[in-house]
């Protein structure tokens, strides 16, 4: 079975202790309980595999207004981007810590350049591939 998750508890972290959503006494230590809950997984069978999918401060600007300025893609439109637009320092800050916390032996981050799609397309379907020959699926007999 394959599952994949877009965004998960790691946006918990980070978004939660940029914006102060919740007393730091609170999320500060989900760090360590991802690690435990992903050396869990890895000991029980389960692949690990996280995608942190970098897009630069110029190019989420230019995504941001083609939000704004295409109507196609203006169902896209959070106010709250704004916020997260001018906060970029503090969430790429926050995202570096989080991700150095939590990328192990076990459960390593892949941190994929994202700017062009096509780029970030190419390196997560290595990262897939690299991980589904590791694990050698078979079909059943």
């Amino acid at each position: 079975m394959i599952g994949i998750f877009n965004r998960s508890h790691y946006e918990d972290v980070v978004t939660v202790g940029v914006l102060a959503l919740a007393p730091e006494r609170l999320w500060r230590p989900r760090p360590q309980r991802i690690v435990e809950f992903e050396r869990l997984l890895a000991e029980e069978g389960t692949t690990v595999l996280k995608c942190f999918l970098h897009v630069s401060a110029e190019e989420q600007r230019k995504r941001f207004a083609a939000r704004l300025s295409d109507p196609t893609k203006r169902w896209k439109y959070d106010p709250k981007d704004e916020e997260t637009n001018r906060r970029f320092g503090e969430f790429m800050a926050a995202y570096d810590e989080a991700l150095t916390a939590t990328s192990t032996d076990w459960a390593p981050w892949y941190v994929i350049p994202a700017d062009r799609k096509w780029v970030r397309n190419v390196a997560v379907a290595t990262v897939l591939v690299e991980a589904l020959r590791r694990l050698d699926p078979q079909f059943p007999s």
